[in-house]
């Protein structure tokens, strides 16, 4: 049975940047509905009994795989947040300066992409190789469907901004990326895909 993780930082973390009336919304009825269905889902089928979330969401198709496809975005969403203001250092804050110009232009970049994503869906930062990527996903759909490895992800879903920026997606995007993400989980992203890649070559 999937579980709705807790999360990371109290519902009131953020002050009006998210509200808790979004959190309670987003995370306590938006996330657990996805839980719940794929709960439900998975119970009527014997053959799906103890695969994995990745499992499932390689592998299903229609409800279901929409269900866990955004379990698993949702969970990995939270982690990326942070109420305390934070920027990149190490070696991301060196990647990113080389291949974007600087953290300004990643950001003016990852605005681009999510502000203009027609419809639901998510944008993240991808690591690709030793290249950055931004790449967007619609609906349901999320990076471990396409082999693609997240270092940050994004949520342009409406039920993810309405109740405090109603449909000013823009606004909701530049506060998230300004104030509330959290770079130390991204950074600790691309350290563990670097640690996966040392262990495939020894």
């Amino acid at each position: 049975m999937f579980t709705l993780p807790l999360l990371p930082y109290s519902t009131t973390a953020f002050g009006d940047l998210i509200s808790v009336e979004t959190f309670e919304y987003h995370h306590g009825k938006h996330h657990k509905s996805y839980v719940d269905k794929a709960n439900k889902l998975v119970a009527e089928d014997e053959a799906l009994a103890g695969k994995s979330l990745v499992e499932l969401i390689l592998s299903a198709k229609g409800g279901l795989f929409n269900q866990v496809g955004q379990i698993w975005n949702h969970s990995f969403y939270w982690l990326c947040l942070s109420p305390e203001a934070k920027t990149p250092g190490g070696k991301l804050a060196e990647m990113i300066a080389s291949q974007f110009g600087s953290h300004a232009k990643l950001l003016e970049k990852l605005k681009e992409e999510a502000t203009g994503h027609f419809g639901s869906g998510w944008t993240a930062l991808l690591i690709d190789g030793e290249r950055l990527q931004v790449k967007s996903y619609h609906d349901a759909d999320c990076p471990v469907k396409h082999g693609d490895t997240p270092l940050l992800i994004l949520d342009v879903w409406e039920h993810a901004y309405y109740v405090d920026y109603r449909n000013n997606r823009a606004a909701h995007i530049e506060a998230i990326l300004d104030k509330a993400i959290d770079w130390d989980f991204v950074a600790l992203n691309l350290d563990r895909k670097g640690t996966e890649r040392a262990d495939q070559k020894g």
